[in-house]
């Protein structure tokens, strides 16, 4: 998860510039995982500045980045500086593990969900948003085009174009989730397509 830090140095307008990009429904995706997870304890995976926090409801959340300066923005008392790779918890310490827009970041996919599932009890879920390429060469292939022109525009815009030039280069980072979620120690829910083209996707795993 070493590049999880990469956006430290916006730290301040990171969310703000996100809902932009999203069209305003970055929190309605987190909040359709959301609502599939169960209550009780949450860690927030790459939990950030606190973005997905009006959402968790009543849940005790524990919020987890590699950044310290992102995390020292995020309102909740518990808050970890780590790895997804390598969970400081106990075992079967968490009811729900969410994260958001933070998979593409991670050195290995694999470690964190083995990972999320040990910190998770019998039953727990984990639910992701993430981002990547849509379905399909044409609508993949177009999305790459205008991703390559919009990002670089927006992060020159911010004052952060190195960060948005390495957001759109990380969309062509992991393989489809259809296939990245194929074979993980939990069982998969749950696993669906948001936003234009389908380049958002949502999934939920739960430990068996």
């Amino acid at each position: 998860m070493s590049n999880g830090s990469v956006f430290t140095d916006i730290a301040a307008k990171y969310d703000r510039i996100n809902r932009i990009l999203s069209l305003g429904r970055d929190q309605a995706w987190r909040q359709r995982v959301i609502d599939m997870l169960p209550d009780g304890r949450l860690l927030d995976l790459g939990g950030g500045t606190g973005a997905a926090n009006p959402v968790f409801g009543s849940r005790e959340v524990v919020a987890l980045d590699p950044s310290p300066e992102m995390l020292s923005l995020n309102e909740v008392p518990s808050r970890v500086v780590a790895v997804g790779e390598s969970l400081p918890f106990a075992d079967g310490a968490f009811d729900s593990v969410f994260s958001a827009y933070v998979f593409r970041n991670l050195d290995s996919v694999e470690r964190t969900v083995a990972e999320a599932a040990r910190v998770l009890r019998p039953g727990g879920r984990l639910g992701v948003v993430g981002l990547g390429r849509p379905k399909g060469e044409l609508a993949a292939a177009l999305h790459r085009i205008g991703s390559s022109v919009v990002l670089p525009v927006v992060g020159t815009l911010a004052g952060a174009r190195d960060e948005y030039v390495y957001l759109n280069r990380s969309l062509d980072k992991l393989p489809p989730p259809e296939k990245m979620f194929a074979d993980t120690p939990m069982r998969r829910v749950s696993l669906w397509r948001m936003g234009p083209l389908g380049f958002v996707y949502g999934v939920v795993l739960e430990k068996i």
